[in-house]
């Protein structure tokens, strides 16, 4: 692909060896930077990633695969996101169950685009303000005060998004890939950080997701998958 081709890149790349992939593997730093001359300026890579355990300690290797993004390619972590799972894979015997996954929101310099989902609901929604004094802390310990306004029904998101697994979405299906990203992780990051037409990319496409929920929001969408037996199972998924 030409430099600065992709607006947007959701993925959830193998890591850890946790699955076997048929026995592939990728030179991820490879990927980074080329990931990074494809993104066109103001464009979002997210990194859907987590942390395999070796000899009783998790291996870091999401938090270092962030760090190489900025400071060996360029991008800019935009933000740290969670995927909390509503159930867990393995009990665990030493530790608290595992739930959730980093979700690395990555930018091509200054954001180009965001389109925040607003469906939490609001507690205190048709109230006017806060009790009291509706204040804001200064870095120097001041407070300053803002102005009261009513609260709507709905607000914006947090940052860690709790929802079904694949398995949960798709339940009592065969799941025909080891480890499929669920459709609403895909769909909803679509919809964050790309508007309709623009390009969505996934360089581990797998069985498809991204293509199909891109699809499914009028973007256009590319995907690069090195396993013929996973290619032959999206196409016949996006027939």
């Amino acid at each position: 692909m030409s430099d600065g081709f992709v607006g947007l890149t959701v993925t959830s790349p193998p890591y850890d060896g946790l699955r076997t992939y048929n026995g592939y593997s990728f030179d991820f730093e490879g990927v980074a930077k080329e990931l990074y001359r494809v993104t066109k300026n103001g464009g979002v890579v997210v990194w859907v990633v987590g942390d395999g355990v070796e000899n009783g300690s998790e291996t870091l290797s999401s938090f270092k695969q962030a760090i190489f993004f900025k400071e060996q390619c360029g991008f800019n972590i935009h933000d740290t996101m969670i995927y909390q799972k509503r159930n867990f894979s393995h009990p665990e015997k030493t530790r608290y169950h595992s739930v959730f996954e980093y979700m690395f929101v990555l930018s091509k310099g200054r954001l180009g685009t965001f389109n925040p989902i607003k469906d939490r609901k609001n507690l205190t929604a048709g109230a006017v303000g806060n009790l009291g004094v509706n204040t804001f802390t200064e870095k120097d310990g001041s407070k300053s005060v803002r102005t009261k306004k009513v609260t709507a029904e709905f607000g914006m998101r947090h940052n860690i998004w709790l929802g079904n697994t694949r398995g949960q979405e798709d339940m009592c299906v065969k799941l025909s890939h080891p480890a499929m990203m669920p459709k609403w992780v895909a769909r909803d990051h679509i919809a964050s950080w790309s508007n309709p037409e623009d390009i969505v990319y996934d360089p581990f496409l797998g069985s498809g997701t991204t293509a199909q929920e891109a699809r499914a929001l009028g973007r256009n969408y590319i995907g690069s998958e090195i396993s013929e037996e996973y290619c032959k199972m999206v196409h016949e998924r996006l027939k």
